[in-house]
């Protein structure tokens, strides 16, 4: 009986094995297999979101992660994911890369490894116009904001008084907004910015002043991948050099973009 225990658990150790990928063989599965899978939002304008027409996920994410999987040579294949399901999907294997507004924090990089920084923005607040002039106003509010995102703790951290409200994604916290239920939204000003963008009722909104923390974003990759990794950097700073990165900003956020920004676009060797 020992031993029949014995061999269960081992076949099991083996099939556990095959199924999730080690740290160091995404580059050469991904090559094997003439496919890339990326771990991007699909409802988050403009670094991930369905087109109306084409009814394709396009956006800012889409554009940088594509422009990667054309450099391997490979076909890429996007996968829906949100704040709290895009770590958990990498280290189980299902997705090869994350490119989903991810910021990259201390707590985050003893997980997954994370890319050259390809964004910089900020946490604000999207709110009714007029209601919030300081950081005090918000004091005690309820705020929505995302599961598994940064947001959520910093606005804890920020507003220890206020009751944050986590919902699947933004446009579901919004939509809270919306009718009433949170008095605020927040996260970084680049995903507010799309959102109202995109909201018919836009003119009764606005984004505040206030600023709480910095976010730079990386792509996120299994810990310890090194050859992926230095492949993903190269490319960014390949993508910089060649004039590419800065089209995609200019393209979702310059100023013939629904969502312009003073600032936004950065390649940052860490």
């Amino acid at each position: 009986m020992k031993k029949l225990t014995m061999m269960v658990a081992a076949l099991g150790l083996c099939f556990l094995c095959a199924q999730t990928p080690l740290a160091g063989d995404t580059l050469a599965t991904v090559k094997q297999k003439g496919v890339l899978v990326a771990g991007v939002k699909d409802s988050l304008p403009p670094f991930g979101y369905v087109d109306e027409k084409t009814r394709e996920i396009v956006g800012y994410d889409i554009d940088f992660v594509k422009a990667i999987a054309q450099r391997l040579g490979v076909r890429l294949d996007l996968k829906p994911v949100t704040s709290a399901s895009r770590m958990p999907q990498l280290s189980e294997g299902n997705i090869d890369i994350i490119a989903a507004t991810m910021t990259k924090t201390p707590e985050r990089a003893k997980q997954i490894d994370f890319s050259h920084t390809y964004f910089a923005t900020g946490q604000k607040f999207l709110v009714k116009k007029g209601t919030v002039k300081g950081l005090k106003d918000l004091e005690g509010k309820k705020i929505g904001t995302a599961k598994g995102s940064t947001s959520e703790q910093n606005a804890a951290q920020a507003l220890p008084t206020a009751t944050v409200l986590s919902f699947d994604d933004y446009p579901q916290a919004f939509l809270a907004l919306q009718q009433g239920k949170v008095f605020a939204v927040t996260t970084d000003e680049s995903i507010l910015a799309g959102m109202l963008a995109k909201a018919p009722n836009k003119a009764m909104f606005e984004i505040t002043e206030v600023r709480i923390s910095d976010e730079p974003y990386g792509l996120g990759l299994r810990k310890g991948d090194a050859a992926f990794l230095a492949v993903v950097n190269q490319a960014l700073l390949e993508m910089e050099r060649s004039g590419q990165a800065k089209a995609i900003f200019d393209k979702w956020f310059g100023p013939g973009s629904p969502t312009p920004m003073a600032r936004g676009f950065v390649i940052k060797p860490d």
